[in-house]
């Protein structure tokens, strides 16, 4: 009975550290193939919404009001460093309504975001360039390229 005992011990014994052993060794593996964390800055999903729209509370503001108000002919929008601003037509936006929407787009960016060159990005709905309208404090005139 003793020697039953101390063979089931042993037994118990060695199956735990092989566990134990394959467990460790399973998680440094997973571990390894890990992506890279993202910077602190994107790592919470507001602080990802903060970034797609724009990287200041004001481009933020500004880049949700510009979709909230389009009422469908803009699917995105996004401000960067306050002096950008990149727009995403829908497909309903005839060609000879890209400029007047541009323009129109530049004298609301101009109002928030005053006393600074501004550049207004106008891509199509597969996300291709198609008009920049670009704005001169100085001069204050507008260059379509």
């Amino acid at each position: 009975m003793k020697i039953i005992q101390q063979f089931r011990r042993v037994l118990t014994a060695l199956v735990l550290v092989l566990v134990l052993t394959t467990t460790a060794a399973c998680s440094g593996t997973v571990q390894a193939k890990q992506p890279t964390q993202l910077p602190s800055g994107i790592s919470h999903s507001a602080d990802y919404a903060l970034l797609s729209r724009g990287n200041s509370v004001q481009g933020q503001d500004f880049g949700n009001w510009v979709v909230s108000t389009a009422k469908g002919i803009v699917q995105d929008a996004y401000v960067r460093d306050n002096n950008k601003l990149g727009v995403v037509i829908a497909s309903q936006v005839r060609p000879t309504e890209v400029r007047p929407l541009a323009k129109s787009l530049l004298q609301g960016f101009h109002k928030n975001f005053p006393n600074q060159d501004l550049k207004v990005l106008m891509y199509a709905p597969d996300k291709k360039l198609i008009l920049t309208a670009q704005y001169d404090v100085q001069s204050h005139e507008v260059e379509y390229k």
